[in-house]
């Protein structure tokens, strides 16, 4: 655990440069607490993509803690606001699995988040407790998409079931479900096109892929996990909220947190939208891929 650790302080120093280093200044510079250091911190929350609602909030539960702990000294704010981010990033949230084969996961977004890496390293992460993986080549869509998941299913060994570029994705995804069943897989992961809201009829296609999951197996998929790309910041949160009325979505896996000062929207998801981020990805090789653990991430930031 100190390993995993030690390497997620690494991977996260620019967003503590850019949120936690710059909180400390305001605090450790300030010679009293007044309104001026809540307009300041409120300021370098937002643009550090916590959100703005969120930002607010987290603002507003300093004031009342200082109020009701009688704090007078500006550098006792930041255990206190540790102890708010580390609330506002909730519990751990585990992915769901099914108490019968194959456990289903869709996975969603838009094109550029690192969606099809994303299920090669799940895939890998998967069958190392002796799991037997499948993949579904649903995005035939972006030219390359089904060889790239190809080779990534070739590193995790996992088999890919998937058509011809430009096939009907809901049709993949029922040879898929079918070949799942008869070969007793333990998990089924779906690629899928990247989505944009604009996008009518690339929504509606979603929608049916579900349906065929649905109508295949009566209580899956058991996830629908919306990749993010940490560095987009703000549009992340709002490419949740966009998901979330077509696809109904459960989980996030936010990914490229090692490269950005932008790690801060994983409060701003948390506060905003009440969906769980579930995975982080912390690096390109394939076993950089780790579930969330809101405490540990909260430590990493702080420490």
């Amino acid at each position: 655990m100190a390993g995993i650790f030690g390497k997620l302080k690494d991977k996260l120093s620019k967003t503590r440069q850019g949120l936690v280093d710059r909180i400390e200044q305001v605090f450790t510079g300030a010679s009293k607490i007044d309104d001026d250091l809540y307009e300041e911190l409120e300021e370098i929350l937002i643009q550090a993509d916590v959100g703005v609602s969120t930002s607010l909030e987290l603002v507003e539960m300093l004031r009342e803690t200082v109020k009701e702990r009688k704090i007078s000294d500006p550098k006792d704010l930041q255990e206190v606001m540790k102890e708010q981010i580390t609330g506002k990033l909730g519990e751990k949230s585990e992915l769901r699995l099914s108490d019968s084969k194959p456990t289903v996961y869709l996975i969603v977004g838009v094109n550029g988040v690192g969606k099809t890496t994303t299920i090669g390293k799940l895939a890998k992460h998967l069958q190392e407790g002796g799991k037997k993986v499948l993949l579904a080549a649903g995005d035939t869509f972006r030219a390359a998409a089904i060889e790239q998941l190809e080779v990534w299913g070739e590193r995790a060994g996992a088999e890919v079931i998937k058509q011809t570029e430009g096939a009907d994705p809901a049709a993949v995804v029922y040879d898929a479900v079918q070949a799942a069943k008869s070969r007793a897989v333990d998990f089924l992961l779906i690629d899928t096109a990247g989505r944009l809201h604009n996008k009518v009829n690339l929504m509606n296609e979603l929608a049916k892929i579900k349906r065929v999951v649905e109508r295949e197996i009566a209580d899956a998929p058991h996830e629908v996990l919306l990749v993010l790309d940490a560095t987009t910041g703000q549009n992340a949160i709002q490419q949740v909220k966009l998901f979330q009325e077509v696809a109904n979505v459960s989980g996030i896996v936010l990914t490229k947190l090692d490269g950005t000062a932008k790690g801060g929207v994983v409060i701003g998801i948390q506060g905003e939208t009440r969906v769980p981020v579930k995975l982080i990805g912390i690096g390109e090789g394939i076993d950089d891929l780790k579930a969330f653990e809101p405490q540990e991430f909260a430590e990493a930031l702080f420490v």
